[in-house]
């Protein structure tokens, strides 16, 4: 038993190795395959502890970023997703079972608790791999039945079924090659775009910052605004203020910025709840300059960061360990992040919403030719969640078949192509403004027109089947006696 918790473990390990900031993709495959035969025919006591311990493996050192807000948020996250994660792998028994199972576990990760923790995802681990080209098909979940499946097919190579693992084998690779190939829109027209990363220190708390040295470092970062932008993108949260930010002097100088340089301009701004009627939340938007230097418009941050930017069970986690670096909760933002702005129609989805495909399917859906992510990754420490940052914006511009670009406080801000290439990536803590012309594009690809839904029903019916021919063979066995 021992060897095989070892084994399960290492499975989770593998898994974990292979998203962003290591990103060693085949390590997911592999993974995947040692899973497969650490549970293979154990009965359902002996799966639950294996699966314990691969979701543990996994999401354990996955989920670290989220220890730098609460240790016992930490804990209770890592419990909880590593509860969901391992259902899956107890109820997908079998080659055919497993996968549909996982990617059930994987899209209800993404759903609940407190509105989804996707991160990281089994998914992420291939952004730099060739599976994710599936992504532009089905998404999130189907480049994770695909990694199921090729681990499948190694462990049937492993076992010497030479037949069986070039079978499964060919089902992943002639998926893949499908969405290599699908449509992913076409380009209408050019974009030139400055995002501005004002820079400092890492590692540091909204409630120890002082909020003008971070609006400053950006208002001199964009004295290296290239003449001929069209579009300026400003990081997540990089303007606080206490009223509607066209009042304050912050507003003045970004519409005056705005102004001077004859571009629209998107910056993230919060705004203390008392302003909005609320003392006890605070306002997380991305506000829309026009090249006159007037407000366009506004869009709220729909989906907030678990022990981030709320904290679930407050009562609870307070007793536990200290909150006092999210002494507010965000307020939830309603309708898609989508601005129709003379620079042209942008998409837009505030920081851990890139997380969330549905957020990208709703700017673009709604007309978004490009997609922009302000964002802020600027509480931690480590590389970690900033890298997962951009491999899951990475995923949402192969999903949509769109230019995303990213900027960030101290990084990464980035250009990322519809084929998900970074073409060009800021240094972490330096102040820079990155320039790029990129496409403007419409059209869709499939996955933004059909979302999750198709592939959600599609592994629950493989795995009640799976599940009713087990049944019925069980019953036919016991007849036989």
């Amino acid at each position: 038993m021992r060897g095989l918790v070892a084994r399960a473990f290492a499975a989770g390990v593998l898994l974990t190795l292979a998203p962003p900031p290591f990103g060693w993709w085949p390590l997911a495959i592999a993974g995947a395959a040692v899973l497969v035969l650490a549970v293979d025919g154990q009965p359902v006591r002996t799966r639950a502890v294996l699966a314990a311990a691969t979701g543990i493996g996994f999401l354990a050192p996955g989920l670290w970023w989220m220890h730098e807000f609460t240790l016992p948020g930490y804990v209770l996250a890592v419990l909880f997703e590593s509860a969901l994660l391992g259902v899956g792998i107890v109820a997908g028994r079998g080659p055919v079972a497993l996968p549909a199972a996982i990617v059930l576990a994987e899209a209800l990760r993404a759903s609940w608790p407190w509105g989804g923790v996707p991160v990281p995802t089994i998914a992420q681990s291939q952004v730099g791999g060739p599976l994710v080209e599936a992504a532009r098909l089905g998404g999130e979940l189907l480049v994770c039945a695909l990694v199921v499946v090729a681990g499948v097919a190694a462990a049937e190579a492993w076992r010497r079924r030479w037949m069986a693992a070039a079978g499964v084998a060919a089902v992943v690779v002639s998926v893949t090659a499908l969405g290599a190939v699908a449509p992913r829109g076409s380009a209408v027209g050019s974009l030139a775009v400055d995002a501005v990363q004002g820079g400092g220190d890492r590692g540091t708390r909204a409630i120890r910052t002082d909020d003008d040295v971070v609006f400053e470092r950006h208002v001199r970062a964009s004295d290296g605004i290239d003449p001929a932008a069209d579009l300026v993108l400003w990081p997540e949260n990089v303007v606080h203020v206490n009223e509607d930010v066209a009042l304050t002097p912050e507003g003045r100088t970004l519409s005056a910025l705005a102004a001077d340089h004859s571009v629209t301009l998107v910056a993230g701004v919060v705004i203390g709840g008392q302003a909005e009627g609320d003392p006890g939340v605070f306002v997380n938007l991305a506000v829309a300059w026009d090249p006159d230097g007037e407000v366009l418009g506004r869009y709220e941050k729909n989906t907030r960061v678990p022990f981030g930017e709320f904290i679930p069970f407050r009562s609870l986690v307070e007793r536990l360990g200290d909150v006092s670096a999210v002494p507010r909760d965000a307020r939830v933002g309603h309708g898609p992040g989508f601005f129709t702005t003379p620079a042209g129609d942008l998409g837009v989805v505030i920081s851990w919403e890139v997380f969330f495909a549905d957020r990208a399917r709703d700017a673009i859906s709604s007309g978004g030719e490009v997609l922009l992510v302000p964002t802020n990754a600027a509480s931690f420490s480590t590389a970690q969640m900033p890298a997962l940052e951009l491999g899951a914006a990475r995923l949402r511009a192969i999903e949509t078949g769109r230019w995303v670009v990213q900027a960030a406080p101290t990084g990464f801000t980035a250009f990322i192509t519809p084929r998900g290439a970074v073409v060009r990536q800021s240094d972490l803590g330096a102040r820079q403004v990155l320039h790029g012309v990129i496409e403007r594009r419409r059209g869709t690809t499939l996955y933004t027109r059909l979302g999750d839904g198709p592939f959600v029903v599609g592994a629950a019916f493989v795995l009640a089947a799976s599940l009713a021919r087990d049944r019925s063979r069980a019953n036919a066995s016991k007849k036989s006696r």
